[in-house]
């Protein structure tokens, strides 16, 4: 069984990376909320993902039966990670953006959703409790927390839905 790396990643989750037997970098990204993320690293540079996939609670526990692992265990895993009623959530912002060009305090999207930008990801720089002056940009990768409700008004209104 090959060693898994755990790294704690405050407000987000957690993630576990491994190599598998025959060298390729495997990560799986566990949100608060259930979700998983699996990412595969590329080759050349094993700080970029070559390839990903998102899996909803209910995909997780579909792909926990169908690699034979126990439901018990992965429960417990998510149970550890919740906090009642807090949601976080990454929101890739896309080129056709609305967000795109516009600042957290123009956006408005705390008083429009009730959902808090905790940071942006911008390259390989966190800019963490970004000040309302901040402004969003094409690739970047909003952090945001709240509500279930409220994380989904925010992602509608940052893909302009």
């Amino acid at each position: 069984m090959a060693t898994v790396r755990e790294t704690n990643l405050p407000g987000i989750g957690v993630k576990h990376d491994f190599t598998t037997d025959d060298g390729r970098d495997v990560g799986v990204l566990v949100h608060r909320d259930g979700r998983r993320d699996i990412v595969v690293y590329d080759s050349a540079d094993p700080d970029r993902c070559s390839a990903q996939i998102s899996f909803s609670a209910g995909d997780t526990r579909t792909l926990t039966e169908l690699l034979g692992a126990s439901r018990v265990t992965e429960a417990i895993g998510v149970v550890t990670q919740e906090i009642e009623g807090l949601g976080i959530e990454w929101l890739p912002i896309s080129s056709t953006s609305p967000a795109v060009g516009v600042t957290i305090g123009q956006g408005a999207y705390r008083t429009k959703t009730g959902a808090s930008i905790v940071a942006v990801i911008r390259g390989a720089t966190a800019h963490p409790a970004p000040d309302p002056d901040f402004l969003i940009a094409h690739g970047d990768t909003v952090v945001a927390a709240g509500t279930s409700d409220g994380l989904s008004a925010l992602t509608d209104l940052i893909a302009g839905n």
